[in-house]
């Protein structure tokens, strides 16, 4: 890819996100200092017009040169005339550093733009990177949220959006983008540490590729299932609107009737959005499993409204119940004696062991976004 063409694309790709109306706005550039983000900044700024742009550099301070590169990326910015702030992370989560960094890079940027009044904010993820997140999360065992792979789009704070515009260029491009226009780029060594799962499945990309499973054929499937996934959350709402009952504050109450008439995967994400809709702070809920809601959905809950009889399981922190004349509540749980994890069945099997990670399978979705 020549220096013109790349960026005509980039130019393309970005053009949406930095003009609203044809009036620019203050959009917050991500930037790591890895080739993706810093084709992202540097593409930005030739097509942005004059202070419409900030960057942000996120420190997770989880390598001996991560600080020396997040200062590296801010005396690029100020070569293009952006200002740039550092935004570091002080607190570790017990395990799954790669994920508890994950949240706390969304977290901090969705601070800093609500702090410097930006609307939206833009990282560099790309064509490679949706490949990926699809097939880590096909081998998890995620259902059509999941494997819709990452939003082009989504909420990250109040008044906050956050967008991917290179999600169909390849990683390769970027490089090369950065290759033509000479800028200079880091290497996270993170990418090729075999410790953690996407730098392991980084390497079975080719031979993946040999067997028909290509990045292009996993996009595909990603946009198709987002398809999908769209029009049944749109009949989960609509569903919930026509099934709901009055119920006392902080509870939900539901027409049994109305969800045993619904197809199962309506009422299964219907009432996944019920249980979320009682969380105090989604947050901070425990994860979403799909394993769990459909035994409870599928063993419990609709075998009880077909059969008229009481049922009574937590999940999630939250008491769900059937009376036998049909009506389903949901409500927070009160306090467990028991450490235990909640489940919907004691019973059931534990989650299996998936990629070594002994998590079982998630149900990725809107309260685990990437």
């Amino acid at each position: 890819m020549t220096g013109g063409q790349g960026t005509d694309q980039l130019a393309r790709a970005l053009a949406p996100y930095l003009f609203v109306d044809s009036a620019p706005r203050l959009v917050l550039l991500a930037v790591s200092g890895g080739p993706d983000s810093t084709a992202l900044m540097y593409a930005a700024a030739s097509g942005a017009p004059e202070r419409s742009l900030a960057v942000a550099t996120v420190d997770h301070a989880l390598r001996p040169d991560s600080t020396r590169e997040a200062e590296n990326v801010g005396q690029l910015a100020r070569r293009l005339g952006l200002r740039h702030a550092i935004l570091t992370w002080d607190t570790r989560p017990r395990g799954g550093i790669q994920a508890g960094a994950r949240a706390a890079r969304y977290r901090l940027l969705a601070s800093h733009a609500a702090e410097i009044g930006a609307s939206l904010v833009l990282t560099a993820h790309t064509a490679d990177d949706q490949a990926e997140t699809v097939l880590m999360r096909l081998m998890a065992g995620s259902g059509p949220a999941g494997l819709a792979g990452m939003a082009r789009e989504r909420v990250l704070g109040a008044g906050i959006r956050l967008a991917r515009p290179f999600l169909d260029i390849p990683k390769a491009e970027l490089v090369d983008y950065c290759r033509a226009n000479a800028l200079s780029f880091v290497h996270d060594p993170s990418n090729a540490d075999d410790r953690f799962t996407r730098a392991r499945l980084r390497t079975l990309m080719p031979s993946l590729a040999a067997e028909g499973l290509t990045r292009e054929r996993l996009m595909r499937l990603a946009d198709r299932l987002a398809r999908d996934e769209a029009a049944l959350s749109r009949g989960a709402r609509d569903l919930l609107e026509a099934a709901r009952r009055p119920a006392v504050p902080s509870a939900f109450a539901l027409d049994g009737a109305a969800l045993l008439a619904a197809s199962e995967a309506i009422t299964l994400r219907a009432l996944d959005r019920a249980i979320e809709s009682v969380q105090p702070d989604p947050r901070r809920a425990t994860p979403r499993r799909l394993e769990r809601l459909e035994r409870l959905v599928f063993d419990g809950l609709l075998p009880a409204l077909s059969q008229g009889t009481r049922l009574r399981r937590t999940l999630r922190g939250t008491l769900v119940e059937v009376a036998p004349a049909g009506l389903v509540t949901i409500a927070l749980a009160p306090p467990r004696r028991s450490a235990r994890n909640d489940d919907t069945d004691s019973r059931a099997a534990a989650p299996s062991d998936l990629l070594g990670k002994a998590g079982g399978g998630a149900y990725i979705g809107e309260a685990c976004p990437e």
